[in-house]
């Protein structure tokens, strides 16, 4: 009965009531004070792959591929496509430098929210493809009911780009919750992808890595895991190595990173001749 009044709610309420109560979702959530380790924080949560994640999120983009919704992110469905434009401006320009030949890696990319988010300027593309690497329940989820002749789903980076050549790799909201995000930027950038495109990445100004715990409100699912505000200048010299940033853009707005000291940013990294 309450997913049937929030469905109803969802329909009747005018579009800018609705945007104000997904915002104020996103003003629930918290972060717990500093851990000294990865592990210390991990046993003091559920996890991302706690029960009940990945039926949510399955939920929502079967709508969205289904036509019966418009929007999701982290399984919340919206009225409208809330575009990452800097974002598709990299995938574009991926595809510009190789004659319209797009071929994404997308890692930590749930079931597909940014392709399904991207998808009207991307399938008029003569070469196009979206590659999802994820876990593995999210991946066994995805071939048996997401999957198309466009989007897939791999387990590892490696069998992934054993397939495919990607000329575009995508890391959106994700590396803030890797327990070694240096070990994942180093294996993708050796991949020679001709752009990385990092966004909604949770970044500092000091020169540390902090650790959190990041409590979700249940009004988007109960769960709580560990959690990097990552230092911008790490995350720059890390990449920077083979890759030069052509842009950086500030992402979501997220009132309780300001109380870390922390934001929400993107960037759009070039191969370096």
């Amino acid at each position: 009965m309450k997913q049937k009044f929030k469905t109803l709610a969802c329909d009747w309420l005018p579009p800018a009531i609705v945007r104000q109560i997904r915002r104020r979702r996103s003003e629930d959530i918290r972060f717990e004070e500093e851990y000294a380790t990865w592990q210390d924080a991990t046993e003091n949560c559920t996890g991302y792959d706690a029960e009940g994640i990945l039926e949510k999120v399955l939920e929502a983009t079967l709508k969205v591929k289904n036509g019966e919704a418009v929007y999701e992110r982290d399984s919340v469905l919206f009225d409208h496509i809330e575009y990452s434009w800097p974002v598709l401006t990299g995938l574009m320009c991926a595809a510009a430098q190789n004659s319209g030949c797009l071929k994404v890696l997308d890692f930590g990319g749930s079931l597909g929210s940014s392709y399904f988010e991207n998808r009207l300027f991307l399938n008029s593309l003569p070469n196009f493809s979206w590659n999802v690497v994820e876990q593995t329940h999210f991946v066994v989820a995805g071939k048996k009911h997401i999957q198309d002749k466009y989007l897939r789903f791999f387990e590892t980076i490696d069998d992934c780009v054993q397939d495919i050549k990607p000329n575009a790799i995508l890391l959106s909201s994700v590396l803030q919750y890797l327990r070694d995000p240096g070990k994942i930027i180093d294996t993708l950038t050796k991949i020679g992808s001709d752009v990385i495109l990092i966004d909604r990445t949770i970044v500092n100004s000091n020169s540390v890595n902090n650790i959190y715990i990041q409590h979700v409100p249940s009004t988007i699912y109960s769960a709580n895991y560990p959690c990097y505000s990552l230092s911008e200048s790490w995350l720059l010299n890390r990449i920077g190595k083979t890759y030069d940033m052509a842009a950086d853009f500030t992402s979501l707005d997220c009132p309780a990173l300001r109380g870390i000291n922390s934001e929400f940013k993107g960037y759009i990294f070039k191969k370096r001749a």
